[in-house]
């Protein structure tokens, strides 16, 4: 992918400092209109056929896993925690004010790398977050967040065999996920459940029900 000109100042000019409906305590980037926020990142980065801008959004899973986060911060508390396919880092500074000894953010979107910081600044947890541009899938940690990954066949095959192995290597695994098509929900049990606002250019309804899920 062709490098953006100026990631952190295109992120300012396209999205507005809200705070995250669900979890008021965070404040995120967000993008008012993901179609035209979408057609701009293709122009800036001057290709076609760019992902969806999943950075500049709080989606329903995201918002329920960081909620029950800072609901039960002994969950990440003094541990180091991996948040998997991080996007804007919701889940990642949710875990950095829970008390988390330090968040690696994975994504593999140059623009939600730009993101992450400016967001985790913005919450003043800036010092123990890190953007992380690997792909993680495979590796190990010792407690691993994942929200809305579920969404795509070949994706959630994989990184559902991934985080099942940590599981059984007695690893901490929490998933947010409102439900999507490929939600191995056979494997799994929720722990919480919750009503989350989202917006309709994104999701199917205004309000989400969306789980915090763990495997069984």
């Amino acid at each position: 992918m062709i490098p953006a000109r100026d990631p952190a100042r295109f992120i300012r000019e396209h999205t507005a400092l809200r705070p995250v409906p669900h979890t008021p305590e965070i404040v995120l980037q967000v993008a008012d209109e993901a179609t035209a926020l979408w057609q701009k990142t293709e122009e800036e980065l001057e290709a076609i056929g760019l992902p969806p801008p999943f950075w500049a959004f709080a989606w329903a899973g995201g918002q329920a896993l960081a909620r029950y986060i800072l609901d039960h911060p002994e969950t990440v508390a003094g541990r180091r925690v991996v948040d998997f396919a991080s996007g804007s880092g919701l889940v990642a500074i949710a875990a950095a004010k829970a008390g988390a000894a330090h968040v690696t953010a994975s994504d593999l979107d140059p623009f939600a790398l730009d993101a992450i910081p400016l967001n985790a600044a913005a919450n003043g947890v800036a010092e123990r977050i890190t953007a992380d541009g690997t792909d993680l899938i495979g590796t190990d940690a010792p407690c691993v967040l994942a929200a809305d990954i579920f969404y795509e066949r070949d994706l959630a095959a994989a990184v559902g065999g991934w985080l099942g192995d940590l599981h059984r290597r007695g690893r901490t695994v929490l998933i947010g996920d409102p439900g999507r098509s490929y939600l191995p929900r056979e494997r799994l049990v929720p722990v919480a459940t919750y009503e989350v606002p989202v917006t309709r250019a994104l999701e199917d309804a205004e309000i989400k029900r969306s789980s915090v899920w763990r495997f069984a």
